[in-house]
């Protein structure tokens, strides 16, 4: 069975092409700075050589289009047409209340995601068009929506509940869901694998850093906490999106800019964390880290408001937890920045964590970044969102 996996980011697409019996990629690639100048997309087939389309990418449907038209290129596809496609699963951020597992696509799924659009205004809406364009484009074929609120159900109340009236919570189920589930199940699994943990007796810290950021605290294999909450506004500073702020803030600018509560989350959206915080720089690390070595000043300080951010986090789900085993970097920004890693890890010598500086500076491959006598270990592990979607396909299909 062959299973496409489409994973829409707020400014990116994963995507693979998945031999669900072997569990190999025969093709796999991403389109990156989706919306952004200067996109970039990436398509490399299973013992093939890597393609590299330096195009613009306006929104996700072209995205999903240049997707499609590459796995069944004459040139350099894996499959003669669109036909040889079983499955197609999709990553959806928010789920609300309404879906607590993964489920099979109808008109009635697709509604029901638009309703929580507003809860991930960033994501669900890609999501949607992921969706929609597969649909336009294969009609027939069975797509699949894999929630990223599922794995962290198991957190108990005392850390989704927000300090709110209660009715809040029994009318709206206003609480925090988290976000990132596939990506932090599969990483903190596959950490339990790779430095020998039983699952059962573990205590993990995932660090899923990218535009989108969110960290989380695994004791025993299961989600106990983690930074995103109803929306994934909420949190660590992100690309564009602010994270924690006093909501008081949110009054004070409506007042002096004459602004009403719908620009106000725009702004806190689209044009806050790194990007609004290096003066509109970039909200691309890779641009703020060129940007630092130039002697950008502004870029320098939101790399460093990041990491400290990041660094707040990590610290408080260690106590959470009343100690820690493994702290795992992964996702694009986790994965390939050694200046982010080094600078969050910084803030934990204290615990007797230290940084191999050659293994820090590898990019996207496991290995572990901490020195063999570092007390704390510190792993970069790159997330396979799209082998767990997969799988969660292939179970309803």
């Amino acid at each position: 069975m062959k299973v496409l996996v489409i994973n829409c980011g707020s400014s990116s697409l994963k995507y693979q092409l998945i031999d669900s019996d072997t569990e190999k990629a025969l093709a796999a690639g991403i389109c990156e700075r989706i919306g952004i100048e200067d996109g970039v997309f990436k398509y490399e087939p299973a013992g093939g050589d890597k393609v590299v389309i330096n195009k613009d990418m306006p929104d996700h449907e072209v995205a999903v289009r240049m997707v499609l038209n590459a796995l069944a290129d004459p040139s350099y596809g894996v499959v003669k047409s669109l036909d040889e496609i079983d499955a197609i699963g999709h990553r959806v951020v928010h789920g609300g209340e309404k879906f607590a597992s993964s489920v099979k696509i109808d008109d009635e799924v697709i509604k029901a995601i638009e309703e929580c659009n507003e809860l991930a205004p960033l994501h669900n809406p890609a999501n949607l068009i992921g969706i929609k364009a597969c649909q336009a484009i294969m009609p027939g074929v069975p797509n699949v929506a894999v929630f990223d609120t599922a794995f962290h159900q198991t957190m108990p109340k005392k850390a989704y509940l927000y300090g709110l009236p209660i009715e809040y919570y029994d009318k709206y189920k206003i609480r925090r869901y988290g976000f990132h589930g596939t990506s932090h199940s599969y990483v903190s699994k596959r950490a339990c694998e790779v430095i020998g943990l039983d699952p059962k007796n573990s205590k993990i810290i995932v660090c899923h850093l990218g535009g989108g950021a969110s960290i989380s605290a695994v004791k025993n294999g299961k989600s106990v906490d983690t930074t995103m909450g109803l929306t994934p506004l909420e949190g660590l500073i992100m690309g564009t999106r602010s994270g924690d702020i006093d909501p008081a803030i949110i009054e004070f600018i409506a007042h002096k800019e004459n602004k009403n509560i719908d620009e106000i989350m725009n702004i806190l959206n689209k044009n806050s964390g790194v990007y609004g915080l290096s003066g509109k720089v970039s909200s691309d690390f890779r641009d703020l880290d060129k940007a630092s070595n130039e002697g950008n000043e502004l870029a320098k300080q939101a790399v460093e408001v990041f990491c400290y951010n990041a660094a707040k986090y990590i610290g408080a789900y260690i106590a959470v937890m009343n100690g820690v085993d493994a702290i795992i970097f992964t996702a694009g920004l986790g994965e390939n920045d050694h200046v982010v890693r080094k600078q969050i890890m910084s803030y934990f010598g204290y615990m007797g964590v230290k940084i191999d500086e050659e293994n820090n500076k590898k990019r996207s491959e496991e290995v572990m970044i901490s020195t063999p006598d570092s007390k704390v270990k510190v792993y970069i592990i790159p997330t396979n969102e799209e082998l767990a979607i997969a799988r969660e396909t292939v179970a309803l299909i």
